[in-house]
């Protein structure tokens, strides 16, 4: 049976990750495609995508948001989904999160580790402050009525988020994508998430260094209101 989802994998340095996030998807037998993202100069992560056969795609510049955009031109399935190559998104979790787009007709589904019966092995004090500020400067500068806006776990339909002309290259396309769709009156909504705690390496977030970039992002998105 054809898969209509892909996910759509960013994996910078993430050799050690990365076989067990395949491995998993395969154990559970989850239908979908697979596109990796990274950047040509990565080549320990490249060694591990071609023993899985799976398809690559290489970045033509850097960064988180970049390689998002970079994959989401390349997805041909009805729906796409946003998947971390550290192992701290549970792959069970997709198919509530499409079941949910395909019963209420929802254009993106965000998964939330901050509702009720939900939860993060990987949040530290300082990142679930700085995501409890940028959700509600979602709510009060967008009426953005999601609960965990830095959590990037989307499951969404392809042909709404090709409408969102995407272009943030860094971390701001965290909160890009919600609140663009949230300016164009996409449809969307949330889903219970529990975060594990990454298998293997080293955070690429810096949340100072990110927060800023991210805070811009959403200052430069309000003339676009």
């Amino acid at each position: 049976m054809n898969s209509n989802l892909t996910l759509l994998i960013p994996a910078k340095n993430e050799k050690e990750s990365l076989p067990f996030v395949l491995k998993e998807i395969e154990k559970l037998k989850i239908n979908c495609k697979i596109l990796i993202v990274v950047e040509k100069s990565d080549k320990q992560t490249i060694k591990v995508i071609k023993k899985f056969k799976k398809k690559v795609l290489f970045q033509n510049k850097k960064g988180y948001g970049d390689a998002l955009i970079t994959g989401i031109k390349n997805v041909k399935t009805k729906f796409f989904c946003i998947f971390n190559a550290d192992g701290s998104f549970d792959p069970r979790e997709l198919n509530k999160m499409k079941k949910k787009i395909k019963l209420n007709g929802y254009d993106f589904v965000f998964a939330s580790r901050y509702e009720k019966n939900c939860s993060s092995e990987d949040d530290t004090i300082i990142t679930k402050i700085g995501n409890y500020f940028f959700t509600k400067l979602g709510y009060l500068l967008f009426n953005l009525k999601i609960t965990d806006i830095l959590y990037t776990f989307v499951l969404g339909k392809t042909l709404s988020v090709k409408k969102l002309n995407l272009n943030k290259e860094d971390f701001g396309f965290c909160v890009e994508l919600p609140i663009k769709a949230k300016i164009k009156n996409m449809k969307i909504s949330t889903s219970k998430s529990n975060e594990r705690k990454r298998y293997s390496g080293k955070k690429k977030v810096n949340a100072f260094k990110d927060g800023f970039l991210i805070l811009l992002a959403m200052l430069s998105l309000l003339k676009e209101k």
